[in-house]
């Protein structure tokens, strides 16, 4: 009776699965058709490439970091110029002006970086589709 029982359980399972397959896969396709309708005019198409989405982030963090970069030099520099000759308050301006050119430093080689991967990848993406 465990047999039949095991059996009925497994063949229902197998089932249960099979439908459940088939009707992710009609959702998927209507939410990809609905997806490309949802899609704003002058939004990229593609992940990469010169107007693709991962250059399009990379270049808003670069000027993100550019801006937080030069907005913590003139605090460096207001802090030195105020900090009225006292060594430590000195110390610390001077360490700031050092860490934000460290970080800007750091940020442009990240860019550089990701831009450099983000190229290999779609040279070897674009190639592979020409050879195709």
């Amino acid at each position: 009776m465990n047999r039949v029982f095991t059996g009925l359980k497994q063949i229902s399972t197998g089932v249960a699965t099979m439908i459940t397959l088939s009707a992710g896969r009609v959702m998927a396709l209507s939410v990809q058709e609905g997806a490309e309708a949802a899609r704003g005019d002058g939004m990229p198409t593609e992940l990469l490439g010169d107007s693709g989405v991962f250059t399009r982030l990379t270049n808003t963090v670069l000027y993100a970091v550019g801006i937080v970069s030069v907005v913590m030099l003139i605090y460096g520099g207001l802090r030195y110029v105020l900090s009225g000759g006292d060594n430590k308050k000195v110390t610390d301006a001077k360490n700031t002006i050092l860490y934000a050119i460290i970080g800007l430093i750091i940020a442009i080689l990240a860019y550089a970086i990701v831009n450099f991967v983000i190229n290999a990848i779609a040279g070897t993406n674009l190639t592979e589709m020409s050879n195709n």
